[in-house]
């Protein structure tokens, strides 16, 4: 049966994906960029993005992608400031029906390293497990959310140079 799931080696959430990177920037200004809305449509391909944060409350992605406008849906599962940021995730694009099985949960976690944030992001099947076509489109799902967290460093250290150069402080 296509789209069955693989059996698990481990009990806890298997991942289909995962990329990381170190922002020189301390967590409060990456987190400040997460939730900002100017800020995502810079960092999250163009798209508006239409939440209030709460945890179990609605978030909506608008946009356009590889010339097709998107509407995208999820809602906030896990909302700890400067530490962590959980959002299921579906897309129309996706050829899917908008059912459990066909969200995935995507997870920004922050840790601090040096004098910069290390950006950890994954994505997981909001209902467990990895299916076949997760491990045949990892790789897209890796490129993807690499450019999302390269574009997220940009911004972030953009508005610290914009920040220095409003300060005086050089």
């Amino acid at each position: 049966m296509d789209g069955a799931p693989v059996a698990a080696d481990t009990t806890m959430q298997e991942h289909t994906a995962r990329v990381e990177t170190l922002i020189e920037a301390p967590a409060s200004r990456v987190w400040k960029a997460l939730i900002t809305p100017a800020t995502i449509k810079k960092y999250f391909f163009g798209a508006d993005v239409e939440t209030d944060w709460g945890v179990g409350n609605p978030i909506r992605w608008r946009g356009e992608f590889k010339g097709k406008p998107f509407e995208d849906k999820g809602e906030v599962l896990v909302f700890q400031p400067e530490s962590r940021l959980r959002v299921s995730h579906w897309s129309a694009m996706s050829g899917t029906t908008d059912a459990p099985e066909n969200y995935h949960t995507v997870t920004f976690d922050l840790k601090p390293e040096g004098k910069g944030t290390r950006v950890v992001l994954t994505q997981s099947n909001l209902t467990g497990g990895v299916r076949e076509t997760d491990i045949q489109n990892r790789s897209a799902y890796e490129k993807n959310w690499a450019m999302v967290l390269e574009n997220l460093a940009k911004v972030t250290q953009e508005s610290r140079s914009q920040t220095r150069a409003g300060s005086g402080s050089g």
